[in-house]
């Protein structure tokens, strides 16, 4: 066990009070960081190399209307696409090989506003859905209408109504996932990916995520709060502006835990000041369309994990077969969890992907590493992709 892994073992059995031998003790196998990667946008990178489906009409006049002034939005062109019996909102920008960006949580297409102008500026077709939940696309009420075969059918449809056969896949946090499920369920539809934060990891044979989490954990776990219906509540009792401001913020590579009442309240209006990466009318469009749309949709991927796992058994032991770089900033509460390092670096991530190609970890750089890097992810991407 390297120095890092060791202090991060420390650090998460004194956040859970509890010795790091009975962290130890805890037998989750190789299965261990699936559980954690599928994070909230948290933060955490050295560079270590190794359907029928019809056009419905433009975006809405108020989303045109957000982006007077805004040179970013002026240039990436906006509609409605009818998708898998919902509408869904895209982004996109330029001619030539189509790239599909997938967001996470708590964000939408706009993550993807700096990599959309940098690749369609290098002869490529940016296209960046609001996922379903998110944004201006359709949000069905149940979380059951969101497991990943209903979002990874979304973007069939999607592909489908845009006339593209196949693109290169680029994923982020929750983003990440469903791009992971894309390329295990539609390998036919994807060039290579370029997937962040992230890892791929086997599903594990018989215990289901969230249980399991609550067993190792606690019900304070922000994964556990967040099949609470109530939640929604208290982040409405907080406001969306500091909700935004907390998430997008924090640095800290510990399992965030939000204790009910008046402690979760104060947890999110500790994080006053915006990182240097985000500008205050970005967090301003994040808000304004929280505030419209609320977290229900995005809170429904999480709700939809023990789901996901049910519906996935006959992929158990299944590899991702396309051509992989994966990229992760090293202040990730997804790359410190531990067993995660190992799982990535000792060679368990390239056997489960065995066209894994390139890892790069950044330095100093934390969970929403496209916003936080956004020419060097750029690079990245590109870098990848024009190889084929």
């Amino acid at each position: 066990m390297r120095l890092t892994e060791d202090l991060s073992l420390c650090r998460y059995a004194s956040t859970l009070n509890i010795a790091v031998e009975e962290l130890l003790k805890l037998d989750f196998g190789p299965y261990l960081g699936v559980l954690f990667t599928s994070s909230i946008a948290l933060p955490l990178s050295c560079t270590y190399t190794s359907h029928g489906c019809t056009i419905v009409g433009q975006t809405p006049a108020s989303v045109e209307q957000e982006g007077k002034g805004n040179g970013v939005m002026e240039k990436i062109e906006h509609k409605s696409v009818n998708v898998n019996g919902i509408n869904m909102h895209v982004a996109e920008i330029g001619e030539g090989p189509a790239v599909l960006f997938v967001h996470g949580f708590p964000e939408m297409w706009y993550t993807w506003r700096h990599q959309m102008l940098s690749l369609s500026s290098l002869g490529y077709r940016a296209v960046a859905p609001d996922l379903r939940g998110y944004g201006d696309t359709d949000a069905p009420p149940s979380h059951t209408s969101y497991t990943a075969f209903h979002v990874v059918g979304d973007l069939v449809g999607l592909l489908d109504a845009l006339g593209l056969d196949k693109v290169f896949l680029v994923g982020h946090d929750w983003g990440a996932i469903i791009s992971w499920f894309f390329c295990l369920l539609r390998p036919d539809r994807i060039k290579a990916l370029v997937n962040m934060s992230v890892v791929f990891q086997p599903r594990h044979p018989s215990m289901k995520p969230v249980e399991t989490m609550r067993t190792m954990i606690g019900d304070d776990f922000y994964m556990c709060r967040f099949q609470d219906a109530g939640i929604e509540e208290e982040f409405g009792r907080v406001g969306t502006a500091k909700v935004m401001r907390a998430f997008l913020s924090t640095r800290d590579p510990v399992p965030p835990l939000m204790p009910k009442g008046n402690g979760f309240a104060k947890h999110l209006e500790a994080s006053a000041t915006l990182p240097s990466w985000l500008m205050e009318e970005d967090l301003a469009y994040f808000v304004n369309k929280f505030d419209q749309k609320g977290f229900t949709g995005g809170l429904n991927y999480y709700r939809a994990m023990d789901l996901n796992w049910e519906l996935t058994a006959p992929w158990s032991g299944s590899q991702i077969q396309v051509p992989v770089k994966f990229i992760v900033g090293d202040l990730d509460l997804t790359y410190h969890f531990p067993g995660v390092q190992e799982y990535i670096h000792g060679g368990g991530f390239k056997q489960m992907v065995p066209k894994l190609e390139e890892v790069v970890v950044m330095e100093g750089v934390g969970h929403f590493i496209n916003q936080e890097k956004p020419e060097e992810v750029s690079a990245h991407i590109y870098d990848f992709i024009k190889q084929f």
